[in-house]
């Protein structure tokens, strides 16, 4: 029973697609104050059933799941929608610009590094539960320098090749489409990818629809 001094129970839902990741969680998880974990699950559709079922205060939420959908559009899709919601607290070991930017669109409360100590685990959970936001020091230092600088400005040819780039085309269709060498077509890339603070072509992808630089 919560007492008058005691904080009350902050319910969690753990969702990463590493069992051993999980179990680790879960045992430093069991030694926190008034923190309980309600279920646990290994990919983003798992996790949306479970938050349907259990209702938790907090999911904490890794980026890279595997197979189905990702934390981001399980992050999405668990903050929007008619009725109440988890807050989602992400924990990851991935601080790029583009995985930030697109965590925080997507809804995400907080964002933590898995290198963080467990006191700042414990507290993060408790602050997402409040609605309060939590940020590692290397992601809100990212967050303030993405704030103090201008959205990046791409070419014409650079907006092309994204463009050809969402429609699944490899280097050497997009080169035929364009009229251009694959040489070229890569030169384009590496500065797409500096632009947007990405080293994939999917994250490029995911960037620019989220910036509005693709139509």
């Amino acid at each position: 029973m919560t007492g008058p001094d005691t904080a009350p129970t902050t319910r969690i839902l753990l969702c990463d697609d590493h069992a051993v990741v999980r179990a680790g969680l879960l045992a430093l998880l069991d030694s926190a104050e008034s923190i309980e974990v309600v279920g646990e699950a290994g990919t983003g559709e798992e996790a949306l059933a479970l938050a349907a079922r259990l209702t938790p205060d907090v999911v904490l939420m890794d980026l890279q799941l595997g197979a189905g959908i990702d934390g981001v559009e399980t992050t999405r899709r668990l903050t929007s929608g008619p009725g109440a919601h988890p807050h989602v607290l992400v924990l990851t070991t991935y601080d790029t610009d583009a995985d930030i930017t697109r965590a925080i669109e997507a809804g995400a409360t907080g964002y933590l590094l898995k290198a963080e100590r467990p006191e700042e685990l414990f507290a993060a959970i408790h602050a997402a539960a409040q609605g309060r936001t939590t940020l590692s020091a290397p992601v809100a230092s990212r967050v303030m320098a993405q704030m103090r600088t201008p959205r990046p400005t791409l070419t014409d040819r650079e907006r092309d090749i994204l463009a050809q780039l969402a429609h699944g085309l490899g280097n050497r269709e997009i080169a035929r489409a364009l009229f251009i060498s694959e040489a070229t077509v890569k030169t384009h890339l590496g500065r797409i990818y500096d632009k947007l603070g990405v080293d994939t072509r999917a994250g490029a992808v995911a960037v620019a629809k989220e910036q509005r630089l693709l139509p």
